[in-house]
Order: structure tokens, then C-alpha cells, then sequence
């Protein structure tokens, strides 16, 4: 009997275990697909739109739900390293006082809520599953921490970059078709870089996450504008040797044209 006992409490441990290394069973899941997964920069590019598409399936054997969902779209453009410099004035000049460096941060960060997120969820789950811009930028290791004093060029950061367009938050930005499909318009500025862009929508009900899922798509630059861009990058000496022959051939025949006899 107690041979019995203790193979049953393994097993019964060893199930446990397993369930906790797998997680809890998901009821719903979401599929999201996107209106074009490539996005040209064109001569005459002024910004452009993808729109991302989203449906929720849920386990048969799921109970109905009582509230209705919520979805949260955040958008993460390339990275690039950026410092942040306070400046103070003296006299006539300006002066670089303290600095702060973001080694990786998204050059683009638009975040669309089917609500406010204040509305969606409370400021700790936010920051925990860091959904906004503020939970974003916010987050320990979106930089080196300064006991405080990094809070400052945080807020900088995001105030300059809301500034430019490059981030942007949309309560409103998502829309249901239905109580199961969305949509999200993710609108580029012309000042976006080109780069990957990843795209992550998260699920919630009643505040609480239920999944998340990935997709992914590429602003490129084509023509004219890819050409000069590929030249620049992998044949900078032939580059800078046209530019400068460009610019003296443009001198040269403005002063023929402009010349007085």
C-alpha cells in the first residue's frame, strides 16, 4: 500500500509539474494578418497605411463570455541608438549640460487600444505587460536606470519623438467588425525610417491578458531613392566622387547661365 501510495503522489507530482512547464490551456487564440507585408518609399512617398486585421477563436468547450474584449496594438519601429543632452542657457549660447544614451530604441512606436488604456487595464498591469508608450519607455531596461535622475530624458524622449509623429498613441485606433474581428489602421509618417517593423496584438478581457501574438512588415525604400541608397551604402568612394562631380557640374553651368559679358 504505501509502494502504491508514493507512485501515485509521483504521478500526481510529475503531472503537476508538466502542467505548470506547459501552462494553462489558452481559450481563445488570435489570428492577425495584415493589409500588405511590404511598404514602398517612393519619390513621391508622403507616409502611407497598413492596415492589420484580427480575429478571435474561441475553444469550443469555452464558456461564453460576459464582458467583451479588448484589443491593444503596438507598433515597434527599427532600432537606433539615440542620446538625449539638457541643455541650459548662458548669455547669447546654449550649453550641453547632462546626457542621457538609449543604445536600442524603436525609431517608430505608435501603440491603437479598442479603448483608453486607462479604461483597459490598471497602471501595474500595464507596466508589467507594458502596453503604452509610457510602460514602454518606462520599463528598467529600455536604458541604463540613474536611481531617478534618467526619469527626465525619459519624458524628453518621448515628448520630442511625439513631436516628429514617430510616436503616437491611438485610443480609438482599433475597431471591431464584429464581437470577434477587428481592425487597426497603423498610419506611417513620411519621416518613419525604413526598416522591419513588428507588429504585437494583445488580448485582454475584464483587464486581464488572455494571448498575444507577432507579425511583421518592412518600410523600403525602391526606385530611384533604393539605388542611390544602395550606391551610398556599399559604394560610398564612387558615391561621394559623383556628388562632388554633380555639384561642380551644377556650379560650372550656373555661371554660365548667370554670367555677365
Amino acid at each position: 500500500m504505501k509502494a502504491g501510495a508514493r507512485t501515485a503522489r509521483a504521478i500526481v507530482g510529475a503531472a503537476l509539474w508538466l502542467g505548470l512547464l506547459l501552462g494553462p490551456a489558452r481559450a481563445e487564440t488570435l489570428i492577425v494578418s495584415l493589409s500588405s507585408s511590404r511598404l514602398a518609399i517612393t519619390s513621391n512617398y508622403t507616409g502611407g497605411l497598413i492596415v492589420a486585421f484580427g480575429a478571435i477563436e474561441r475553444d469550443a468547450q469555452t464558456i461564453a463570455r460576459t464582458s467583451g474584449y479588448d484589443v491593444v496594438v503596438t507598433v515597434r519601429g527599427p532600432r537606433q541608438a539615440i542620446t538625449v543632452r539638457e541643455k541650459e542657457p548662458l548669455g547669447p549660447v546654449w550649453l550641453n549640460r547632462e546626457q542621457q544614451k538609449f543604445p536600442e530604441v524603436p525609431a517608430f512606436l505608435g501603440v491603437y487600444s479598442s479603448r483608453p488604456l486607462k479604461e483597459i487595464t490598471s497602471d501595474a498591469l500595464r507596466a508589467r505587460f507594458r502596453l503604452g508608450i509610457d510602460a514602454i519607455v518606462g520599463a528598467p531596461d529600455f536604458t541604463l536606470t540613474r536611481d531617478g535622475a534618467d526619469a527626465p530624458f525619459r519624458q524628453a524622449l518621448v515628448r520630442l519623438r511625439k513631436r516628429e509623429g514617430l510616436y503616437l498613441e491611438s485610443e480609438r485606433g482599433v475597431s471591431f467588425l464584429t464581437g470577434s474581428l477587428f481592425r487597426a489602421g497603423i498610419a506611417l509618417p513620411a519621416t518613419a525610417p525604413p526598416g522591419g517593423y513588428d507588429v504585437e496584438v494583445s488580448l485582454l478581457i475584464d483587464g486581464l491578458l488572455l494571448t498575444r501574438t507577432q507579425t511583421h512588415f518592412e518600410l523600403v525604400k525602391s526606385g530611384f531613392e533604393q539605388r542611390v541608397g544602395d550606391l551610398a551604402r556599399d559604394r560610398g568612394l564612387i558615391y561621394g566622387l559623383g556628388t562632388a562631380a554633380l555639384a561642380l557640374g551644377f556650379g560650372w553651368l550656373a555661371t554660365v547661365i548667370f554670367r555677365r559679358d
